[in-house]
């Protein structure tokens, strides 16, 4: 027990005391030229052939997340606001009961599930979700107790503290710390024309008092944590880790190295892949490699001194979603690097990473659908959710030779 504290301790400090480079000279920023090194096009990136593709499940309606249950089986996540379960490689046809009612337009609707960390012994599930209508929504995050067959006891422990309009820009991805407190991406509310308080709701990201464009951190009952980078600043939502974000649709924690990893889509191009720091400001919508959908430009800066840049841009998009680090033993060569799902690539794309976190080169693994999904079963093996009507999950293994 006493380790673990100290291990949690340790990573927390490493992580809260990154927050201190804002101020520094070094701080991570670059002027215009040195970021244009980190965009990527499709042609800067080989197509892996290491792999085989076996589609276990079909028929999952828009599918967006998945985690595995100690006993083997899967809980999977429908955006329509429907909670499944695969047991064995089969789909129980029956739904589990109790998921909360959610506003399934858009983007909206069932997004994240996560297990708490002491889940055997507590029994808790995560949900974050959209709630409420094409007026008045908001992101939320739910926890309940599952039997194995049904959600009880659900309860509301955290909700986007400003409502917003249209059906745009939730986040949402769950990510747990090893002291248990959770981390969860929240987007910036939408694209333009959408305004709060009389501006471009985009704006919020650099909004301290607001949680649009964050990732929040939060206790495992949604209550603050004391150490969080900003609970002593009087203009600042104590809840805020980091700032800054556009919509963060991917989000994985490297453990052994305490680095936090997010992928984030931009407008027109100018999606991110970022390396998370507590305290820090990503920039959006000061800076940004991101165009208007119209074509027009966002901002003319792309990068600024007390603003942390990207570790890699994709332009054009390939709309980042699900984010995996790889620590298993089924692919050696691939442990330490990052997968990262596509919806417009359609693909996942293996990044790998040296001991420093430095990005050095990017392999394309084809799926042809677009991809919501991709996580690290206990096994070791890479898991695909594909955003479709009509869903699969799918399993990525070592080619046979």
């Amino acid at each position: 027990m006493i380790m673990k504290w100290l291990l949690s301790a340790s990573f927390l400090l490493t992580l809260l005391g990154c927050s201190l480079l804002e101020n520094s000279p070094s701080a991570s920023s670059r002027d215009d030229s040195s970021s244009s090194n980190l965009i990527t096009s499709q042609d800067d990136v080989a197509i892996g052939e290491t792999f085989q593709k076996t589609t276990l499940v079909e028929g999952l309606e828009h599918p967006w997340s998945m985690t595995w249950l100690p006993d083997g089986a899967m809980l999977i996540t429908e955006r329509g606001g429907r909670l499944r379960i695969v047991r064995n490689e089969v789909l129980e046809p029956q739904p589990i009961p109790g998921v909360p009612e959610v506003f399934a337009v858009g983007q909206g609707g069932l997004m994240d599930v996560s297990l708490h960390p002491n889940f055997p012994e507590n029994r808790l599930i995560y949900l974050t979700y959209s709630h409420g209508n094409n007026q008045a929504n908001r992101t939320r995050v739910a926890r309940a107790t599952f039997d194995g067959s049904a959600l009880e006891n659900l309860e509301v422990i955290f909700e986007v503290s400003q409502a917003k309009r249209g059906s745009q820009h939730f986040g949402s991805r769950i990510v747990w710390l090893p002291d248990n407190t959770m981390l969860v991406a929240i987007g910036d509310g939408g694209n333009p024309p959408i305004q709060l308080d009389g501006d471009l709701i985009r704006k919020q990201a650099q909004n301290l008092d607001s949680h649009l464009g964050k990732i929040v951190r939060l206790n495992d009952d949604g209550s603050v944590p004391q150490d969080n980078p900003f609970v002593t600043s009087a203009n600042a939502d104590p809840s805020i880790w980091s700032y800054g974000h556009r919509n963060i649709q991917g989000i994985t924690l490297d453990e052994g190295n305490n680095r936090l990893w997010s992928t984030e889509h931009g407008a027109r191009g100018g999606d991110e892949l970022n390396l998370v720091e507590a305290g820090q400001n990503y920039g959006w919508p000061t800076v940004t490699h991101s165009r208007e959908y119209s074509g027009g430009e966002i901002s003319q800066e792309r990068s600024r001194p007390g603003m942390i840049d990207p570790k890699v841009v994709w332009t054009p998009a390939t709309a980042p979603s699900g984010l995996a680090f790889y620590t298993g033993e089924q692919f050696p060569e691939w442990k330490g690097d990052l997968f990262a799902g596509g919806l417009v690539s359609r693909d996942v794309r293996r990044i790998d990473l040296d001991a420093e976190g430095n990005v050095m080169s990017q392999e394309s693994i084809p799926i042809g659908q677009r991809v919501r999904d991709v996580r690290q079963s206990p096994s070791g093996l890479l898991y695909v959710l594909t955003d479709q009507s009509n869903g699969q999950l799918l399993r990525l293994e070592p080619r046979e030779l």
